[in-house]
Formats: structure tokens, C-alpha cells, sequence
């Protein structure tokens, strides 16, 4: 048996999300020793790897909790695990999408901003509601 800093560090996942996992119930509770410390064994370094994991592909901790379910649901079908992954496919690539859209419109800012000692920075103004083209055209007239 190992204790949680043990765990952590065998299963990447720090002492901190280790606690969270446990107190939102994604992970049932680590036993307890005489004195209250928690005891993990490798079924549970087990399940922190296999939570980690599916955290590093980016699913949310609902999706986490039915992936655990069926991982030690030996009677599953394997399409429903397939449909979970497709279902996080789809949603990585609308993610993908929104931040390229956030980084054309940084480098568009970026190229608008002159850089120099002067205020006036098309930038905040954009992020303070003003669009940096308004900006731009003001400043022609």
C-alpha cells in the first residue's frame, strides 16, 4: 500500500486532483489507515492512470465517470466506447476551430496595434468592446 503522494507520483495525477476526484465521486474513496491516512494499492494507481489519461485527451469529468463505468463494465459493448470517443473527437475539433479563430483575430489586432510609445492601442480597445477596425477608420477621418 502506498500513501497519496506515493499514488500521485506513480500515477501522474497530483495529491490535489486526487482528493477532488475523490470528493466528487469520480473515484471511490481510498481506504483509510489507523490514523486517517489515505492508502492506495495498484487497482486504484489503476484507475488514477486511466483517469489521467482520459483527462490528457481532453474529456470532461462526466465523460470521464461513464468511461470509467464502462471499463469495468465487462458486459459493454465496445460501440458505446466508440461513441463516447467520436462524440470527444467532434467536440476537440469545434475547440480546434474556435481557437483558430481566436488566434486570426489576435494576429489581426496584433498587425493593427503600431507598437509604439503612443496610447492608442487597437488591441484593449477591441478586448473594451470597441472592433479595431472602427478604431482604425476613426482615426482616418
Amino acid at each position: 500500500m502506498m500513501n497519496i503522494g506515493e499514488a500521485a507520483r506513480e500515477s501522474g495525477v497530483s495529491a490535489k486532483m486526487i482528493r477532488y476526484y475523490e470528493e466528487t465521486g469520480l473515484i471511490p474513496p481510498a481506504g483509510r489507515t489507523e490514523s486517517g491516512y489515505r492508502t492506495y494499492g495498484p487497482k486504484e494507481v489503476q484507475i488514477l492512470r486511466f483517469v489521467r489519461r482520459a483527462r490528457d485527451l481532453g474529456f470532461p469529468m462526466e465523460k470521464v465517470a461513464n468511461l470509467l463505468a464502462l471499463w469495468r463494465d465487462r458486459e459493454r459493448a465496445s460501440a458505446d466506447v466508440k461513441q463516447l470517443a467520436e462524440a470527444q473527437v467532434e467536440a476537440l475539433e469545434s475547440r480546434i476551430r474556435e481557437m483558430q479563430e481566436m488566434k486570426a483575430t489576435l494576429q489581426t489586432l496584433v498587425r493593427a496595434c503600431a507598437g509604439n510609445d503612443r496610447p492608442d492601442c487597437p488591441i484593449l480597445d477591441d478586448l473594451g468592446g470597441r472592433n479595431a477596425a472602427t478604431h482604425c477608420a476613426a482615426k482616418a477621418n
